[in-house]
C-alpha cells in the first residue's frame, strides 16, 4: 500500500488504505473512487498442460526459484479490481485471453497501444477502466508510476518483450525448451531489475 500511494504525474497524491471492506487497496478522492487488487503478472506456465512435455524437463529446484522470483513484489501489479457491467477484470482478462497468456510485457504492450487510441487484444477490457488509466496522463506516467521501465525501451515508445513478438499471433506461451529457457532468463532478468529499482525508489 505505502509503495503505489505516491504522486501521480499531475502531482497529486494517490493516496490507497486497506481498510475498505471487500477491497484490497481503495482511493476516494476528487479523482474518482478506485478499487485496486494486486496479482503476480510472472506466468511461469507450470501448470499449462501444453508446456508438460517442457515444464517435466526441468529440475524442480529451478521451478521452484522460477515462481518464487515471481511473487516478490517486482513480479505483481496493481489492476482495478472491480468488475464493470459483470464483466472481466484486467487480471482476469490477461489470463483468459490466449494471445496475452498473463504475459506482462503482452499486457503492458496492450496498455501503450490504450495510450494511443490502437486496437489491442485487451483493448475492450482496457476501455472498460477510462478514469484509472487517466490517472497516469500517458504510457510514460503510468510506466514511471509503476516502475517499470525495465520492460520498455529508454523514452518509453516500445515495449521489451520477454519472447520474440508477431503483432499477438499466437501462441503467447513458449513452444521449445530453448523458447522456455530464454524467456525464463529474460523474465528473471526484468523482475530482478524492477526489485532493484523498487527498491531504489522505497530507500
Amino acid at each position: 500500500m505505502q509503495l503505489w500511494s505516491k504522486p501521480l504525474p499531475n502531482g497529486v497524491l494517490f493516496d490507497l488504505d486497506d481498510h475498505t471492506p471487500d477491497a484490497y487497496l481503495h482511493h476516494k478522492s476528487a479523482l474518482g473512487e478506485f478499487y485496486l487488487a494486486s496479482d503476480s503478472v510472472i506466468p511461469t506456465f507450470d501448470s499449462w498442460f501444453r508446456m508438460a512435455h517442457i515444464i517435466d524437463e526441468i529440475p524442480e529446484v529451478e521451478r521452484k526459484s522460477f515462481h518464487d522470483i515471481g511473487y516478490t513484489i517486482g513480479g505483481m501489479m496493481l489492476f482495478p479490481g472491480n468488475k464493470v457491467d459483470g464483466k472481466q477484470t484486467i487480471n482476469g482478462a490477461r489470463g483468459f485471453n490466449q494471445k496475452i497468456a498473463d504475459r506482462l510485457d503482452l499486457t503492458l504492450e496492450c496498455v501503450r497501444r490504450h495510450y494511443l487510441g490502437m486496437g489491442s487484444p485487451l483493448g475492450e477490457t482496457l476501455a472498460r477502466y477510462p478514469d484509472f488509466f487517466a490517472l497516469f496522463e500517458s504510457f510514460e506516467g503510468y510506466v514511471k508510476f509503476f516502475l517499470l521501465q525495465d520492460l520498455v525501451n529508454e523514452d518509453s515508445t516500445a515495449v521489451r518483450f520477454l519472447m520474440p513478438f508477431d503483432d499477438f499471433r499466437p501462441p503467447a506461451f513458449p513452444r521449445t525448451m530453448a523458447a522456455y529457457q530464454d524467456y525464463r532468463r529474460l523474465t528473471i532478468e526484468f523482475v530482478t531489475s524492477r526489485n532493484r529499482r523498487i527498491a531504489d525508489f522505497w530507500n
